[in-house]
């Protein structure tokens, strides 16, 4: 495991928000879980690079990685998906919030310690997403 020691998660959370500010993004929600991570990246100008941070962030964690965690390495590329309205994206943040709760890590989103977002409100987007669900 990698991501349950939370001076790890802290390290890479910086690198993560450092990389994402570079690049004009932000992460309406992200979840270290104990061995990867989940990630919603936006983009924040009408001139964002959403793969340019994520190449970012995985470097330099990369370079950590190799240095204190020998044998451990980011899986060559990573998943990418095109979220066209505000609707499908409260579905997928919650989505992504509830991971530790299905993975039997926690009863509710807010109790896993490791759940957060960079630059937006994590429970702001949630509640609208509620509201908008029950429409």
């Amino acid at each position: 495991m990698l991501f349950d020691e939370p001076d790890v998660v802290s390290i890479f959370l910086a690198t993560l928000r450092e990389a994402l500010g570079r690049w004009c993004c932000s992460a309406p929600v992200c979840c270290f879980m104990p061995d990867h991570l989940h990630l919603i990246v936006q983009g924040d100008t009408d001139r964002p690079d959403t793969r340019g941070a994520m190449a970012a962030f995985k470097q330099k964690s990369g370079f950590w990685l190799r240095r204190h965690r020998p044998g451990r390495a980011w899986q060559k590329d990573f998943w990418d998906h095109i979220i066209r309205c505000s609707e499908d994206l409260g579905a997928q943040v919650r989505y992504v919030a509830e991971n530790p709760v299905r993975q039997g890590l926690a009863r509710d989103w807010r109790e896993y310690p490791y759940t957060g977002a960079i630059g937006h409100d994590l429970r702001e987007i949630l509640a609208d997403a509620a509201f908008l669900a029950g429409r």
